[in-house]
């Protein structure tokens, strides 16, 4: 449903992109036929009015037809049909599905309590199950007195404005809470409930354990997963109270309203494509299959199913390759939020306001870490301590500020996770602000932001704390020291730079460091964390045994010598010897890129500003030759090569060692099997496994008859397709593995054998 307004004040909607109709069809479609029961639902509203003018339609059924040939044009009018449509579109919960969020959403947007508190009543409010007044004309409306209101299930209230009293509709969602007394968790109830359902479970049964029960069964209807008739009602209202200054229009680049989908979500979304096909092809099978022979087995087919799944994982867009160059592009690469893929934006159609930094990014999204070129601003990164709600919304924590001292305010260590619009109703103050040891704040004056603005606020108004001046930015940013001194360009070059360092044979953790780089190397999952506390017996390059304090033995494997993504080395190796005493999530073997438990992406080397002889003109650097030597920034990369044995037309290929017109000096590293063995040196052109494929026969000269004649059988009719090491290789072989059908590895089809070879080399 679109709204829009013209000149005239005359109010359309337009129904899925539709051309769009006077806003009193819809009323009329939803039951509200004629004009005195419109202006009874809304009172004298002057854009009703005018929108009278537009309407042909004066009924129930004229508003359904009007509606219906708008929405269907060309088809025969029918009163049935349009009921059914309109049923179908807007209140079938299989057509559509808003979702946990988007109830939440629209009861936040939709809630009576939000829309009046902080404006004055025009007459009493009056409880209708008790006939009690809850509040009387002329009253500021209150926090709580308008939760007392919403909760009593009030269904409009008269507002004062400026220029007249207006009816303000409620969307008739309550907290069940108020009318029983029941743990809602218990029953499985997060939200608020819809009353007109909940006042039917109240009346129809009296016993607690029957009310369970039946809030159980109706679940799906006290909690709609569709938009109700009072929900569109309400929209309506709240739309044309916007003049008015009721409610307030919505930001669409503030994270309030963006949300994360995370893999699950998307996964689910494919999961219930994937069992719409299925449900399709079930109902065909049925209608064809005779009901003898029928069985689940003949009617269930789970190709589509996992088709969907695979074609997700496969070429999604948002199923990426991991980036390992090292841990720290691995950790980023998992903390990464994307504007685009299915659902998202395309780079060529985004604006510049989805880009830019919003004040709603604070603690939430850093500002700093992003892509420079055409992905700039809609890949960004998730700020150090904010974490994604069961919603989706990214929150991020604040001290808790505590006002029993109304004039002292106090900083608590509480701390409080919220959403970017939970925020915008407190003022924050910095995290660096000078607080006492009682943690009452020294100035009386204090540095904070509410909202977009950020300036110097009474230290009263204040009732959150930032935990940390580095909750704004991503770990990649908060690796960088003193980054309040770089311009924000460089530093956005540094954080993208720090995840392009090649993982070095000799790690140094770095001598100014920011207090992050532990964090940022046990959390990125390549060191190997002691799970228990114990003593160290025995430590060894492939294995560690710690001795747990109950007795137990507890043995940790380590990689060694693994291929990253980007053809890096991964390798473990131990930093505790026998007899060493660790406690539980001690880092007991330092992965690549690491030294000691810390994030060790570079070196620590003695840089020189200066010329020397003319040598560094235009940017040259010279490098001392110890650099090299002591292999300060030497590196291992390991390469995978494979080779297959197929079927062919003429037969099977074969790996071996006997392959034809090859001299014994290139087959001296090949195993017996024909594959290189492990430790050998290699140079370009050297075999690596040993392969024969099977040639035509083809039709023999004399000669070759004559020679074959005096010889005996000539040699088999194979040639020689052994892999080689490619042109400009060189390295040690670090490892070979074997795949063969026999065994029950999967191959891809027409594969009888698979060998891989990983050729270590340093640079």
């Amino acid at each position: 449903l679109e709204y829009e307004t013209d000149s005239n004040d005359v109010f359309y909607v337009r129904v899925d992109r539709t051309r769009k109709v006077p806003i009193t069809v819809l009323i009329r479609a939803l039951g509200y036929g004629t004009n005195q029961e419109i202006l009874d639902l809304f009172g004298e509203e002057p854009k009703i009015l005018a929108s009278f003018s537009k309407d042909t339609a004066a009924s129930y059924q004229e508003g359904l037809l009007e509606l219906y040939k708008k929405i269907r044009p060309g088809e025969p009018l029918a009163v049935e049909s349009a009921e059914s449509l309109i049923m179908s579109m807007f209140f079938d919960p299989r057509r559509y599905d808003l979702a946990k969020v988007g109830r939440y959403k629209f009861n936040k947007k939709l809630l009576l309590k939000n829309r009046i508190a902080g404006h004055v009543l025009a007459e009493d409010v009056v409880d209708q199950t008790t006939g009690e007044i809850l509040a009387e004309a002329g009253t500021k409306v209150t926090k709580e007195m308008a939760d007392a209101i919403q909760n009593a299930a009030v269904p409009c209230v008269w507002i004062q404005t400026e220029t007249r009293n207006i009816k303000v509709l409620s969307s008739m969602m309550v907290d069940l809470r108020s009318f029983v007394d029941i743990d809602p968790a218990e029953v499985g109830v997060t939200e608020l409930v819809y009353y007109p359902v909940l006042s039917r479970i109240l009346s129809e049964n009296t016993e607690p354990e029957d009310i369970k029960e039946a809030i159980r069964r109706d679940i799906h209807d006290l909690i709609p997963k569709h938009v109700t008739k009072e929900d569109i009602l309400a929209s309506i209202n709240y739309n044309m109270h916007l003049e008015y200054h009721l409610g307030n229009d919505d930001d669409i680049d503030h994270l309030g309203n963006r949300r994360i989908r995370a893999v699950g979500e998307l996964l689910q979304n494919q999961y219930r494509i994937g069992l719409s096909r299925l449900e399709r092809v079930v109902r065909e099978r049925m209608t064809t299959q005779d009901i003898e022979g029928i069985s689940p087995q003949s009617l269930i087919n789970i190709k589509p199913v996992t088709a969907a799944v695979k074609e997700f994982f496969g070429s999604s867009q948002l199923s990426q390759f991991m980036d390992q160059n090292n841990p720290l592009g691995e950790l980023t690469h998992k903390r990464r939020l994307s504007a685009l893929g299915p659902g998202g934006l395309s780079r060529d159609r985004a604006g510049f306001e989805v880009r830019d930094v919003h004040y709603s990014h604070y603690g939430r999204m850093c500002p700093i870490e992003t892509p420079e070129g055409p992905n700039i601003g809609l890949i960004n990164s998730l700020a150090c301590y904010a974490r994604i709600n069961q919603y989706g919304f990214v929150e991020a924590p604040y001290r808790k500020i505590d006002h029993s001292d109304p004039a002292n305010p106090r900083v608590t260590d509480e701390v409080v996770y919220m959403t970017a619009d939970e925020e915008d109703n407190y003022h924050v103050a910095q995290a660096n602000e000078a607080l006492d040891e009682e943690g009452h704040f020294v100035r009386k004056n204090v540095s904070g932001r509410y909202r977009e603005e950020t300036q110097e606020y009474e230290r009263k108004m204040f009732d959150y704390m930032d935990v940390s001046p580095k909750m704004v930015f991503s770990v990649a940013t908060a690796l960088i020291p003193f980054l309040e001194n770089d311009d924000a360009n460089r530093a956005l070059m540094g954080s993208n730079m720090q995840r392009q360092a090649v993982p070095l044979l000799m790690t140094e953790a770095p001598v100014v460091g920011t207090g992050m780089e532990e964090k940022a190397a046990v959390d990125s999952g390549v060191c190997v964390v002691a799970k228990e506390g114990g003593v160290v017996e025995r430590a060894t390059s492939r294995e560690i045994t710690i001795r747990k304090d109950d007795g137990n033995l507890r043995r940790y494997k380590l990689t060694k010598f693994l291929r990253s993504n980007q053809s890096n080395c991964y390798n473990q190796r131990p930093i505790v010897v026998k007899g060493d005493r660790v406690e539980e999530g001690d880092v007991i073997a330092d992965g690549p890129s690491t030294s000691n438990g810390e994030m060790a992406l570079g070196k620590n080397p003695l840089i020189g500003f200066m010329t020397w002889e003319g040598y560094n003109y235009e940017d040259a650097v010279l490098l001392s030759e110890r650099l090299v030597q002591d292999d300060v920034y030497t590196s291992v990369h390991i390469e995978e090569y494979e080779a297959e044995a197929r079927d062919t037309k003429l037969g099977p290929e074969e790996i071996t060692r006997d392959i034809p017109g090859v001299g014994d000096d290139a087959l001296k590293n090949l195993d017996e099997r024909g594959i290189i063995r492990i430790g050998a040196e290699v140079r370009a052109g050297d075999i690596l496994v040993g392969k024969v494929t099977p040639k035509g026969e083809t039709e023999l000269t004399a000669e070759e008859r004559l020679l074959r004649a005096i010889f005996g059988e000539k040699a088999r009719e194979v040639r020689d397709t052994s892999l080689k090491v490619p042109h400009g290789e060189y390295g040690i072989v670090v490892d070979a593995k074997v795949f063969t059908r026999d065994n029950g590895d999967e191959l891809s089809p027409g594969v009888n054998q698979s060998v891989r070879i990983y050729i270590a080399q340093k640079r």
